[in-house]
């Protein structure tokens, strides 16, 4: 295994499916959605007929939600128990954190605060609510690239330097194209399945303890 010194390392981490151990906003479509229409717009987007802007606003306008809800269900939200621990061991090291998702702000920032992870850098969607109604913003989107409602590589790309050794964490559609701008991959699913069809090198992982151990042995 390669020695890797971490002085100039920056680890770029999805959040569902990676950092949390379910995807938190396909796991409240069931819930709280008022029909079944978000079940069509999935299936739309994965069939590659509509971006994931065109399905997130219209799964979170086809939803009863109140803020009040919303905060009683991400209680409930657990994260992969390694993740503190990770971000902790990285902080030791002083290489930067940042968490890349194709989920909302209020969603991360509620959830880490409840597990108190504090002092990370966030970069999603965002959301907020006005009158009973939550609106979704989609700052970080790309006028040339309709696939993913926030771009995960210009964040990416804005945040590292030539010399920078640039790792990512991932699992689904999203993170492809920011893990093919990445020096050293770890993947899950859909991200594995779409690096090893293609033959591209990743580290396959099924928790983020399996990410600990390889930094823990790789850095010096």
């Amino acid at each position: 295994m390669k020695i890797i010194n971490p002085d100039k390392c920056i680890v770029f981490f999805d959040f569902d499916n990676t950092i949390a151990t379910c995807d938190v906003f396909d796991s409240m479509l069931p819930r709280f959605s008022r029909n079944d229409l978000w079940i069509q717009l999935e299936n739309e987007w994965k069939d590659g007929k509509i971006g994931s802007r065109a399905c997130l606003e219209g799964q979170i306008g086809g939803m009863s939600l109140t803020k009040k809800d919303l905060d009683g269900y991400l209680a409930g939200i657990k994260l992969d128990p390694y993740f503190k621990r990770l971000v902790q061991y990285l902080n030791t090291k002083k290489v930067k954190v940042i968490v890349l998702s194709d989920n909302f702000d209020y969603i991360l920032k509620r959830v880490l605060h409840n597990y108190a992870i504090k002092n990370l850098r966030v970069y999603s969607n965002k959301l907020r609510f006005s009158r009973g109604r939550i609106i979704p913003c989609f700052p970080f989107r790309s006028k040339k690239c309709q696939v993913c409602a926030h771009c995960k590589t210009k964040n990416l790309l804005a945040n590292v330097q030539r010399e920078s050794i640039i790792m990512y964490i991932g699992d689904g559609r999203s993170d492809i194209c920011p893990a093919q701008y990445s020096d050293l991959v770890f993947a899950k699913d859909e991200l594995l399945k779409y690096f090893k069809d293609r033959q591209l090198t990743c580290f396959a992982y099924e928790g983020l303890k399996d990410v600990y151990d390889y930094f823990r042995r790789s850095f010096v």
